[in-house]
């Protein structure tokens, strides 16, 4: 068996990939606009976990799942939906879009015969036609351990009418 290695590189393009910063390699990540969270407790979180509020990169905000939790005593589970859906509202205001520019909604259910209903109802507060895609998948569990259904989203900026920055 013949081992065949390719040819050198060119000493002018060794050269030249040494002189290079490591930001020439850098990922879209890295040239995008990364939102992390104002709390200070969620903030430390975040960094200790390593996942951002948000990621705009081009025309595209992807938001982190964002997690709807009941309190101790709630029985209502609108009241936790809520909170997520104000939360997640939030994060696309200080990424630039609104519900409006929501395109696509994966949601994460502990129990989604019964969690459904009230999801929808607060959902339909928020979303209006023309509707996102939306898929709704049952898991296990979620952090935290009080967690029923996590949102993941994704929204797109709107094109902007020629010569509008």
């Amino acid at each position: 068996m013949e081992i065949r290695l390719p040819p050198p590189l060119p000493a002018g393009l060794v050269a030249a990939l040494l002189v290079l910063s490591p930001a020439t390699f850098a990922g879209a990540r890295q040239e995008a606009q990364v939102t992390m969270a104002t709390d200070p407790g969620e903030l430390k979180f975040q960094q200790d976990w390593g996942y951002a509020s948000a990621v705009v990169s081009g025309d595209t905000v992807t938001l982190s799942g964002v997690v709807a939790g009941v309190r101790p005593g709630e029985t209502d589970l609108r009241a936790g939906y809520v909170r997520a859906f104000e939360r997640i509202g939030a994060i696309l205001r200080n990424a630039g879009v609104s519900w409006d520019d929501v395109v696509d909604i994966t949601s994460f259910h502990t129990d989604l015969t019964t969690q459904m209903p009230a999801i929808v109802a607060v959902k339909s507060q928020y979303i209006k036609p023309p509707f996102p895609t939306w898929t709704a998948i049952q898991v296990a569990r979620l952090i935290p351990d009080n967690g029923i259904t996590e949102i993941k989203i994704v929204a797109r900026k709107p094109k902007q009418a020629p010569g509008e920055r």
